[in-house]
């Protein structure tokens, strides 16, 4: 029983990183923006989340850091896609490539270092619960924060105006310009929060799943995020199972290979991303015959006419 609930706390916690960026992606795909610089933005997260914190010994700082480095690269994104109209898959390309060269050299003089990792809450008497009490009470502050996280989405695109307009400018921007709403700064507050999203799911990597730096550490958690908001047909509520799926996987291959299953490391190691691919061409499939699902803005540049 003790052995099933470790598993279960470690599934939660690799989904966590997942469900933040994937999260912040929501939004912006649900505005009309496809960033692909997500994976830029969320090692950028990791290496300033890290140099805060081991510099401040502050979780909260690492993580205030981590979110900056998103929302800074994300501005970046923004300015030149949504204000010079720049295509938007090659300028996420670039910002990813850009991102990991300047992790490497922000990170680079903390390699090997190590910090003491976020605290998991401990709940008297809740946590004690057998199977249940250490997953649901005594997680850690970020955890709990992924799924109001969540949530909250979910609750803001469905249910208040705001929510409403972002939708309708995802779905037609020229219309939604019309009728005299803000289209570029929307975007540009979606983008932003997609970018800090990132960045804090980034920065959770060094802070409490593996407390320490490594060059590359996001691993493709940014492409499986992305995946992940395909996989949720750009619904909030599906998020989570896809997040909690995928960190099932990882972490399920992960105990394949110590229990010396007679499969080859790497194919164990790959199977995280062959289940990305898997899952996209299932769901891509599925909803052939359905596209009301994405956003028909989605990827298209908007320049407001004059």
């Amino acid at each position: 029983m003790g052995f099933v609930e470790a598993v279960l706390l470690t599934i939660v916690t690799a989904a966590t990183p997942l469900l933040l960026a994937a999260a912040g992606e929501l939004v912006a795909e649900r505005a009309g923006v496809l960033n692909l610089g997500l994976e830029g933005m969320m090692i950028m997260g990791a290496a300033c989340g890290f140099a805060g914190a081991y510099a401040t010994g502050s979780i909260m700082v690492g993580a205030l850091c981590g979110i900056a480095a998103g929302a800074v690269l994300a501005a970046v994104f923004a300015a030149l896609t949504l204000g010079l109209a720049a295509n938007q898959v090659a300028t996420g390309l670039a910002l990813t490539i850009f991102g990991i060269g300047l992790a490497g050299v922000v990170g680079s003089p903390f390699v090997g270092e190590r910090i003491v990792a976020a605290p998991h809450l401990s709940v008297p008497l809740l946590g004690d619960l057998p199977l249940i009490g250490g997953v649901v009470f005594g997680a850690d502050a970020f955890v709990y924060l992924s799924v109001a996280l969540v949530a909250g989405i979910a609750w803001f695109l469905a249910r208040t105006r705001a929510g409403l307009v972002l939708r309708a400018i995802g779905e037609n921007p020229t219309a939604a310009h019309a009728l005299g709403l803000p289209v570029r700064r929307i975007r540009t507050l979606a983008v932003l929060f997609g970018g800090a999203c990132a960045g804090l799911a980034g920065a959770y990597l060094p802070l409490a799943y593996t407390p320490f730096w490594v060059s590359g550490m996001t691993a493709g958690r940014g492409w499986i995020a992305l995946a992940l908001v395909v996989f949720a047909s750009w619904r909030a509520g599906w998020l989570m199972l896809g997040a909690y799926l995928f960190g099932a996987i990882t972490i399920l291959q992960l105990h394949a290979q110590g229990a010396g299953v007679g499969i080859p490391p790497q194919l164990m190691t790959a199977l995280p991303y062959l289940a990305t691919v898997v899952v996209l061409v299932v769901v891509s499939r599925a909803r052939g015959r359905d596209r009301r699902a994405q956003p028909q803005s989605l990827g298209l540049a908007f320049v407001p006419e004059r």
